[in-house]
Parts: structure tokens; C-alpha cells; sequence
């Protein structure tokens, strides 16, 4: 076993992943773990950056793989007995041409229940100290916006939990195979939707760290902001580096920090939820 301190990135192998990935490699103490579910494209990225004089270490993890996910846990605490730092990157978005019922259903199957899966598997592996934190958006304030007063209130409520929330999350994928969602106070946005998610399940976690007194354990959400990279597209306005500020800044929290805690972060600042 390492005494080294580890940290971890899904969907490491390009974007901002890529570049939280080369970030980390240059100011975390310890390895970090470039993750990807094509092994191709992984390697391909490590190699890139070696070939910028940084170490990186990299693991195959599908987050739409349950036992993808648990082996990775297994590897973590055979060789570190756990994990420091947690990036909870990985995500896709839809083309708008694709039908809204196939962009709610793959949206929310990858963005929201695997990013839980992910948190429920390898959260309880985090060790005393550690930092978890999870990429969603600024579309997720514009599409809270845009939902009913009443789900408004309950993705904003301090008591929802975690089955409630994925309750609402696959209500949401319900309607939006039977073309109701707007009809049942939910806005025209599958990403939005699944960054909803995100968010407020960051909230839950971090609550729930607090019932169990691992207020030790910093857990976030945060916005990289408008990037430019296959998701983002070419009119965006940062650079996958900018883009990585953020969620960099979260991940390396000092020592003895009690805050971010549960909190939505852009620009290094904390959001109104």
C-alpha cells in the first residue's frame, strides 16, 4: 500500500477533464488518477501529457458501469486505502437534434444516477481530509428558473433527500417520454435537469457528512463556466485551463478549511442556490 495521497478524475481524457487532470498533475501532493472509458483515448491522453515533463497515472472507469466503478474502488483502497481527492467530471450532453425523450433518458442515465453511482460507491472510501467535487453548471441555477414554483421549493429545500431527489429525476425522464414534462413544472432542458441533480445532491452528500461528523470531508459542486471543448463548442468563451480553475481550487481546499461545504461554486465564488 502507497502512503502516497491519491486523487481521482472521471472522464479525465479530454476538455476540462484533460485539463483538471494536467492542473492537478502540477500542484497536487500525491498521484493523480486520470480516469476514461475508452482505454484508447486514455492512454493517448496520458501520454500527452508525459510528454509535458508531467506524472499521471491512469484507470479505465465507465461511471455507467456499476462494477466499473466498484473496481476502481478496490484498487484505491488496495493501494492508498482510499481516495483524497474525487473530481466527478465525466458527463455528455445531447445533441438538440436527437428526440427530448432520448436526451432526458441518456442525460440523466449518465449525469445524474451514475455521477450517484460514483458518490455512493467511492464517497465512503474518501479519507479524513478529503475533497469531492462535482462538475454541474450554471445551467442548473437557469433551469431551476425555469421549473414550477413547488419543485422549485423542493430542489431548494434543506430536508429533500436523496430518494426524493432521484424520484424527481426519473418523474422528469417519465414525462418527458410522454411529452409532459413542461405540463408537470419541469423546464425544456434535459442537461439543465440532470445539473439539477448534481447540484442539489451535493447538498444532500454534504449534509449528510455533517450527520455522520466527517466534517472533515469538503464536498462541492461548481460551474468550469463556458468552455471551449467538444461539449462546450467553438464559440465558448475560456479555455478548458479557465475552465479547470474552479473545480482545481475546490479540490485543493487547505487543511483545516470548514468551508465551501455543500455550497454551488463559480468563479471561485459561492452561488445562490
Amino acid at each position: 500500500m502507497s502512503a502516497s495521497k491519491v486523487a481521482v478524475v472521471t472522464g479525465g481524457n479530454k476538455g476540462i477533464g484533460l485539463a483538471i487532470v494536467r492542473a492537478l498533475s502540477s500542484k497536487f501532493n500525491g498521484d493523480v488518477y486520470l480516469t476514461a472509458r475508452n482505454d484508447e483515448r486514455g492512454q493517448s491522453a496520458v501520454k500527452l501529457i508525459e510528454g509535458e515533463g508531467l506524472k499521471v497515472k491512469y484507470h479505465q472507469l465507465d461511471i455507467d458501469n456499476v462494477e466499473s466503478i466498484k473496481k476502481l474502488s478496490s484498487i484505491m483502497m488496495q493501494q492508498y486505502n482510499g481516495i483524497d481527492v474525487l473530481i466527478n467530471n465525466a458527463g455528455i450532453l445531447f445533441n438538440d437534434n436527437a428526440p427530448f425523450s432520448v436526451q432526458a433518458s441518456g442525460t440523466l442515465k449518465t449525469n445524474y444516477f451514475s455521477t450517484l453511482n460514483v458518490l455512493n460507491i467511492l464517497l465512503p472510501i474518501i479519507k479524513p481530509g478529503g475533497r469531492v467535487v462535482n462538475i454541474s453548471s450554471q445551467l442548473s441555477v437557469s433551469a431551476l428558473r425555469q421549473c414550477s414554483p413547488d419543485l422549485r421549493k423542493q430542489f431548494r429545500s434543506n430536508e429533500i433527500t436523496e430518494e426524493e431527489l432521484s424520484s424527481y429525476m426519473n418523474a422528469f425522464v417519465e414525462f418527458a417520454q410522454q411529452g409532459t414534462h413542461r405540463e408537470h413544472g419541469y423546464p425544456e432542458t434535459a442537461y439543465g435537469v440532470s445539473k439539477i441533480g448534481v447540484t442539489v445532491l451535493t447538498k444532500i452528500q454534504a449534509r449528510l457528512l455533517r450527520q455522520q461528523g466527517k466534517n472533515n470531508i469538503l464536498v462541492n459542486s461548481c460551474c468550469p463556466g463556458w468552455v471551449k471543448t467538444d461539449m462546450g463548442g467553438p464559440r465558448a468563451g475560456r479555455t478548458p485551463q479557465q475552465g479547470a480553475e474552479t473545480p482545481v481550487y475546490l479540490a485543493l481546499l487547505p487543511d483545516g478549511a470548514k468551508e465551501p461545504h455543500g455550497e454551488f461554486v463559480y468563479d471561485k465564488k459561492v452561488q445562490v442556490w
